[in-house]
C-alpha cells in the first residue's frame, strides 16, 4: 500500500514538473496568441453563407469547409481552444506550486554563513585604525536605516529587503489564471444579442448572436426606445449619436429615459445595453388637409456620401425623389434627371401640383448590442493584478551577510537586479556604520578622560 502511494505521488510530481517547465508554458502561450491572431483575421460568428461567399472552395487551403470543420468561425468557443486554455492554466498552477511558492518560502528564511570564503559578491568596509572594536548594534542600526530586515545570531547577521519583488511572479500567474477563469465564465453563462429597433417601439431580446451553455435570458425585461438623435460637428460630420431607453422589469419601470451613446452603456441587473449603430427607415408625409402616407427609404451613395432616398409619383409618368443626407440636414427634392427642385425641412409645407405637402417625421431605428458577461469583473481583476505585479517585479531583492570579529568586519551582499541602487545602499550602510562607531569611540574617549581627571 505504501509503495503504491509513493509510486502515485512520484508520477504526480513528474507530471507537475513537466507542466511547470518554462519552455512548455511559453509554447502553450504562443498557441493561445496564434489562435487569437487567427480569430482576428477570420470573421467570427457569421452565417454559413457569409463564409461560402468570402472563402470559396476554389481557394487552395483556407476554404469555408476547412473553417467550419475546425471551428475557425467561432474560435473562442471551440473545444480545442478551451483545451489549450486549460493546459495553460494547469501549467501556471503547476509552476506556481512547484517553483514560485517554494522559492518565495525559501526567500523568507534567514541564512547565516560561517565561512569567510563565500562566493557572493563582496563589499568589505574600509578598515579604520581608530576603531578598536566592531559593533553589531551599530551594524544592525545601519541596516535598519536602509530598510533591511535583520536577523542576528552570535556574531553573524543576515538581512534582506525587497521581498515583495519575489511575490510578483506568483501574482502574474494568479492574474492570468483569473483572466482565463473570467473568459470561461463569460463563455458558459454569457450571451450577446443585437437589435435594430425603431424609435417609439418596445422589444424583447430576440436576435441572439451568441449564448453560453448555461446562459439565461430575462423574459420579464422589456425595453422601449423613447428617442434617437445625433449631434454633428460644424463640418456636418457625425459627432455622437444617442438613444433614450426605458426599462420595464416585472411590470415595474426601473429605468426611465436614460440616454446612452458610444462608450457610455446602460447597465441593469448584469445586462449591458451598448449603442452600436443607427439607420433611417422611412419618411411620413401629410397630403392636403389630413391624408397621411409613409414611404420607405433606400440607402444609397451619392458623391461618396451616404444618403437615403424614396420616390413620390406625381401623375402617371412623373416622379419626385426625396433625398435625406442626415438628421440635421434638410430634405432635398430632385426630379427624375437628378436636378434639385427644392430643399425643405421637417414640418415645412411645400406644394406639388398645387397640393400642400409636408414631411411630418423622419423615422429612424437605433442599433443596440445587449450583452451579459458575468466574467468581465474577473477579467478586469486579472489584468489589474498583472499590471500591478509588473510594477512590483521591479523591486530588487537584496541580501546582506555580516560576519563580525573583534578587529574586522566581513560584509557580503547580493541582489537580483538594479546593482547601482544596491551599491548606493551599501555605501549608505558603510557611512552610517563608520559614523556611529566613530561617535561611540569619541564618547568613550571623553568619558575616560573625565574619569582620569
Amino acid at each position: 500500500m505504501n509503495i503504491k502511494y509513493f509510486y502515485k505521488r512520484n508520477v504526480l510530481w513528474n507530471i507537475l514538473k513537466i507542466f511547470s517547465n518554462l519552455n512548455l508554458a511559453i509554447f502553450i502561450l504562443f498557441l493561445v496568441a496564434f489562435f487569437s491572431m487567427i480569430g482576428s483575421v477570420v470573421e467570427q460568428n457569421q452565417s454559413l453563407s457569409y463564409y461560402q461567399v468570402h472563402y470559396p472552395v476554389s481557394t487552395n487551403f483556407f476554404s469555408w469547409k476547412f473553417i467550419c470543420f475546425w471551428g475557425l468561425d467561432n474560435i473562442y468557443q471551440a473545444w480545442w481552444f478551451i483545451l489549450v486554455l486549460f493546459l495553460l492554466t494547469f501549467s501556471l498552477i503547476s509552476c506556481t506550486f512547484s517553483t514560485q511558492l517554494p522559492a518565495f518560502k525559501h526567500s523568507r528564511r534567514w541564512k547565516f554563513f560561517v565561512h569567510q570564503n563565500s562566493k557572493n559578491s563582496n563589499y568589505s568596509f574600509a578598515q579604520n585604525k581608530n576603531i578598536h572594536e566592531n559593533s553589531l548594534a551599530n551594524m544592525i542600526y545601519s541596516l535598519v536605516l536602509s530598510n533591511f530586515f535583520v536577523f542576528h545570531k552570535k556574531n553573524f547577521l543576515y538581512s534582506y529587503k525587497g521581498l515583495y519583488g519575489r511575490i510578483a511572479p506568483i501574482f502574474v500567474h494568479l492574474g492570468i489564471i483569473i483572466i482565463i477563469l473570467g473568459s470561461v465564465l463569460g463563455f458558459l453563462f454569457g450571451f450577446v444579442s443585437q437589435e435594430i429597433v425603431p424609435v417609439g417601439e418596445t422589444f424583447h431580446m430576440k436576435n441572439i448572436v451568441r449564448s453560453g451553455f448555461y446562459s439565461n435570458f430575462s423574459l420579464d425585461l422589456i425595453t422601449r426606445v423613447e428617442k434617437f438623435y445625433i449631434t454633428y460637428y460644424p463640418n456636418s460630420s457625425i459627432k455622437q449619436f444617442f438613444s433614450q431607453l426605458s426599462l420595464l422589469f416585472k411590470n415595474k419601470i426601473v429605468v426611465r429615459s436614460r440616454s446612452i451613446f458610444v462608450n457610455s452603456p446602460l447597465v441593469f441587473n448584469g445586462i449591458t445595453f451598448y449603442q452600436t449603430d443607427w439607420q433611417i427607415n422611412a419618411l411620413r408625409f401629410k397630403l392636403g388637409s389630413g391624408l397621411k402616407i409613409q414611404k420607405k427609404l433606400t440607402k444609397a451613395n451619392i458623391n461618396n456620401s451616404n444618403c437615403w432616398l424614396c420616390n413620390f409619383w406625381v401623375g402617371n409618368d412623373c416622379q419626385v425623389f426625396f433625398i435625406v443626407f442626415g438628421l440635421d440636414n434638410s430634405i432635398v427634392l430632385c426630379n427624375e434627371n437628378g436636378g434639385v427642385i427644392d430643399s425643405v425641412f421637417v414640418g415645412e409645407t411645400f406644394y406639388i401640383n398645387n397640393v400642400p405637402v409636408s414631411v411630418t417625421d423622419v423615422m429612424t431605428s437605433t442599433g443596440l448590442q445587449i450583452k451579459k458577461d458575468p466574467g468581465i469583473f474577473f477579467v478586469y481583476l486579472g489584468f489589474f493584478m498583472v499590471i500591478l505585479s509588473t510594477f512590483i517585479s521591479y523591486l530588487s531583492y537584496s541580501q546582506v551577510w555580516v560576519l563580525m570579529h573583534l578587529n574586522n568586519c566581513k560584509f557580503i551582499g547580493s541582489t537580483n537586479r538594479a546593482i547601482l541602487f544596491f551599491e548606493e545602499d551599501i555605501s549608505f550602510i558603510n557611512r552610517n556604520y563608520n559614523k556611529y562607531t566613530l561617535t561611540q569611540d569619541l564618547v568613550l574617549f571623553n568619558l575616560i578622560n573625565q574619569v582620569l581627571r
